[in-house]
């Protein structure tokens, strides 16, 4: 564990020495100021928010957190599904796919190296070309020429993570656009969700694009930059720019002073700006210099890797479960931790994935097809619901038709969406509903009576919402619930603030009431887990967040309320101890927290520290015998 925490930090030391490799786009002329074409955000709090978080962790500790939020992480991190590979084969694979990518060419060389010990790490010089497969050390070589250099694919060293690959990116580069005074380089602002993934490594989607200089055509480059929420008179945020609106490239330009320090980029314009502000979908532009070089791994090795955040793996690991166990997973959306229990059981036994949402729901099912898993059960439930009020456990047909979240059934409809309220279809022009036929275009139905336009967008809604949108009539099955004491693992990654996922450009829309009602609303969710386990199970409860409220003071509230509950130890242990002692609210009360021994029980992913993660929180109880 010693080895990995020294390599992550030495990783995390890396990425801010990049930033005086320098791209230049025309390098007899380059007199853009630096502040302005430059990538140097500053995270924007609610105040009272942000009040709080000082007094959890001290002004200078939450300054590095909100810092290194606005930053993605160094590396990417990728679980490999060790029923179908292992390691060793997908990075191999992984190299060749790159190298034939031609993937950036400020990375450095993209040796398949496995990372060994690492001993004083700011006093060597790095043995930049290993042969194949031999450990990479660093020895007392007196080269200061030669540059300090990290294999770019290797094994996770953390041990229990034998099946966790990193995949190192570079950055922050500066990026020199050399524009001239009298010829402005052409740019486009993209909206802050769209920044935010493509710092991550995606490309400019048309809906993500907000403005755009004039006379841009298809194949031009233009400089990206990101238009984040600013707070308005009324105390609102918003980004205050109409889509569509011209950039002029000038100081006057309102959004000029605006987006300084905040470019992410340059790239390519797929589509002229009339084609861009015209489409409804599809690539805009694609990125050909970034701030940040992360490799994309969008339909690589479908099936035999997935992408995820190194807490996420960690808290499937913490679960540990075991084969033949009936475990559930009570929000399971998209399904990376579902699938990772499944693969650890190595597909024995039963893995029950909930999700409220029907489209949620079917991702779960496609991508446990992908991995060949078949122990996975996944079913539309509200969390909340879990417990089933009666003893009947069967699951409903989706044409139950008390819920009042409907979905639709569509058989041989070939439905495709809808236009102007009229539904759409790939191979028929009706669809059926509740037992009759009703014409698309009429709105007239087989026993001859008239629906409204209201009934019709209705149903239209659901079809396009539910599983009308896929031509095989795909269903997804509506639980009822389970009965108590079903199942001997819970894991409930609770729906939360995410105010530890990175990089996150705003954070000014959560305030300390929503704060309070996601804490709420999880204690809520948890009291369902509670009922659901057996006697001698085990229940783990993560987030995404940096908000104590919902991580140590949640844990405060299960402890002391169900006496049976005792903390494990969690193994992997890779994030540090969770807070201490208590908070002083606003109004006057006390948040409680953990006591010493406690916050050694837990683990706490801090994003500022040099294991360079999101923010993330873990928690495991014991399920003694229960008094309720």
């Amino acid at each position: 564990m010693k080895k990995g925490r020294e390599f992550l930090l030495q990783i995390s030391r890396r990425r801010h020495s990049t930033s005086s490799q320098t791209v230049k786009m025309d390098s007899s002329s380059s007199s853009s100021p630096s502040d302005r074409y430059s990538f140097n955000p500053k995270l924007q709090w609610n105040p009272e928010v942000e009040e709080y978080l000082v007094k959890a962790y001290g002004a200078e500790h939450f300054a590095r957190i909100s810092k290194s939020l606005t930053h993605p992480s160094s590396y990417s991190c990728i679980r490999v599904n060790t029923l179908k590979s292992i390691s060793d084969n997908v990075i191999t694979k992984l190299m060749k796919i790159l190298d034939e990518k031609k993937f950036s060419s400020r990375t450095s060389r993209m040796d398949i190296r496995e990372h060994g010990a690492i001993d004083e790490v700011d006093q060597g010089n790095f043995d930049k070309t290993p042969e194949l497969g031999t450990t990479t050390r660093f020895g007392d070589m007196n080269n200061s020429t030669r540059e300090l250099q990290i294999p770019s694919i290797y094994k996770c060293e953390y041990p229990g993570l034998d099946n966790v690959v990193f995949v190192k990116g570079s950055g922050p580069h500066e990026l020199h656009y050399g524009d001239q005074a009298a010829q402005p380089l052409k740019e486009i602002i993209v909206s802050r969700k769209c920044a935010e993934a493509v710092l991550r490594g995606a490309q400019v989607f048309v809906p993500g694009v907000l403005a755009c200089s004039s006379h841009v055509e298809k194949g031009d480059v233009v400089a990206v930059s990101v238009a984040v929420e600013q707070p308005g008179p009324d105390g609102k945020w918003g980004f205050g720019i109409t889509r569509g609106i011209v950039l002029q490239g000038i100081q006057s330009d309102p959004q000029y002073h605006e987006r300084s320090g905040l470019y992410i980029g340059q790239g390519t314009a797929v589509m002229s700006r009339a084609g861009i502000f015209r489409a409804s979908k599809g690539v805009a532009v694609e990125m050909i210099n970034r701030i940040y070089e992360l490799p994309s791994f969008y339909d690589v090795l479908q099936g035999e890797i997935f992408l995820q955040n190194l807490p996420s793996i960690v808290a499937t690991r913490v679960l540990d479960p075991q084969e033949g166990e009936r475990i559930l997973d009570m929000c399971a959306a998209p399904g990376g931790k579902t699938t990772g229990v499944a693969i650890l059981m190595k597909d024995k036994g039963e893995v029950i994935a909930n999700d409220r949402s029907h489209n949620k729901v079917m991702d779960i099912k496609k991508l446990a097809a992908e991995m060949d898993l078949t122990c996975i059960n996944a079913s539309k439930l509200d969390a909340l619901k879990s417990v089933c009020q009666s003893k009947e456990t069967k699951n409903v047909d989706i044409k139950d038709r008390n819920s009042d979240e409907l979905d639709v059934a569509v058989k041989n409809s070939g439905y495709l969406g809808s236009r102007n309220g009229e539904a759409i279809t790939c191979s028929a022009d009706t669809y059926k509903t509740d037992g009759f036929t009703e014409n698309a275009s009429s709105g007239k139905t087989s026993n001859g009576r008239y629906l409204s336009k209201a009934d019709l967008r209705k149903d239209a809604r659901r079809m396009r919402n539910g599983p009308g949108r896929n031509c095989m009539g795909a269903r997804v099955e509506i639980s009822k619930g389970y009965m108590p004491n079903s199942f001997d693992r819970v894991l409930l990654d609770a729906p939360c603030s995410a105010l530890g996922l990175r990089p996150r450009l705003f954070a000014g829309e959560e305030t300390l009431e929503s704060l309070h009602h996601h804490a709420r609303y999880q204690k809520k969710m948890f009291d369902q887990a509670i009922q659901l386990v057996r006697t001698g199970g085990v229940i783990v409860y993560s987030t995404c967040t940096i908000n104590p409220g919902e991580n140590e003071a949640f844990v405060r509230y299960a402890l002391d309320k169900y006496k049976f509950l005792s903390l494990a130890p969690q193994h992997p242990k890779i994030g540090g101890p969770g807070l201490i002692g208590h908070c002083e609210l606003y109004d006057g009360k006390y948040e409680e927290w953990l006591t010493e021994s406690e916050a050694e029980l837990v683990q706490r992913f801090d994003p500022s520290s040099s294991v360079d993660t999101i923010g993330f929180f873990i928690a495991k109880f014991n399920v003694g015998q229960k008094d309720i």
